[in-house]
């Protein structure tokens, strides 16, 4: 069996930034321990799966441990596989998934995702956060997938150090810290879901999901510059746009292949 299998940075204008995703088309979906096995063989933190329907796509998203409902940069990788690879005529794409249709837009030289909004309800700071975090917050928040916290400073976030081990045995995926910027970005963020064999990912559309509406509220606009403070680093244009979230960004191809197994 051999297919083609794309690798693209998303959230990034250059390689070596950004995100990286793998995507891989299929015909049809393969079982649920091959596509497993495809994901950990790639050791991103997340691969996509796309398979054609009526004009549409159907997609579905493994890191290397488990299957995951959303995720926004290898949806953004996905555009641009099925955009200027699969279908170069291309500039709108409805990729079918476990959270609804999210329709990805093209817009000159980068995308536009119109993703499910993540409203949150603050919370004291659960047992074992702050000590997980080696910070205390100045705010607290969770939905159903993830905690967020609020630190002190755009500092404070980008030189954390958490106990990765101890979010792991937290009550939820993941955790998103994030602060004010002081600079030209309007709040920073790292995420951090080592449940789901992610120690830290590089930048994360569905975190923004949460962040999006969590800043409105706290500064009172609707459209943001974020960066994402990890390693790798990564830019996004956010709106809130009701009760969805509008993410933009650019994608880089770095690899092209056959897969055989």
């Amino acid at each position: 069996m051999r297919f083609r299998l794309f690798q693209a940075s998303a959230f990034a204008t250059s390689v070596f930034s950004g995100n990286p995703a793998a995507v891989v088309p299929l015909d049809c979906f393969l079982a649920d321990g091959v596509l497993q096995s495809i994901a950990r063989e790639n050791n991103l933190a997340e691969t996509a799966f796309l398979v054609p329907e009526g004009g549409e796509y159907r997609v579905r998203w493994f890191t290397p441990t488990t299957e995951v409902p959303l995720c926004g940069h290898a949806t953004l990788a996905s555009a641009a596989v099925v955009m200027e690879r699969l279908e170069p005529h291309r500039d709108r794409v409805i990729f079918h998934s476990a959270s609804g249709p999210l329709t990805v837009i093209r817009s000159d030289e980068r995308y536009v995702m119109d993703f499910p909004a993540r409203p949150s309800a603050p919370i004291p700071a659960p047992l074992g956060l702050i000590e997980a975090l080696g910070a205390v917050p100045a705010d607290v928040a969770v939905d159903p997938h993830n905690y967020l916290a609020m630190l002190e400073s755009e500092q404070v976030v980008r030189e954390l150090a958490p106990d990765v081990a101890a979010i792991g045995r937290l009550n939820r995926s993941g955790v998103i810290v994030t602060a004010r910027a002081n600079s030209v970005y309007d709040f920073v963020s790292r995420y951090f879901a080592p449940a789901k064999g992610i120690a830290e990912d590089s930048v994360t559309g569905g975190a923004h999901c949460a962040l999006v509406p969590y800043w409105a509220a706290r500064l009172g606009k609707t459209t943001f510059h974020a960066f994402q403070a990890s390693q790798r680093g990564g830019e996004l244009v956010c709106r809130l746009v009701g009760n969805r979230v509008e993410l933009e960004g650019a994608c880089v191809f770095y690899l092209e292949r056959e897969v055989e197994i």
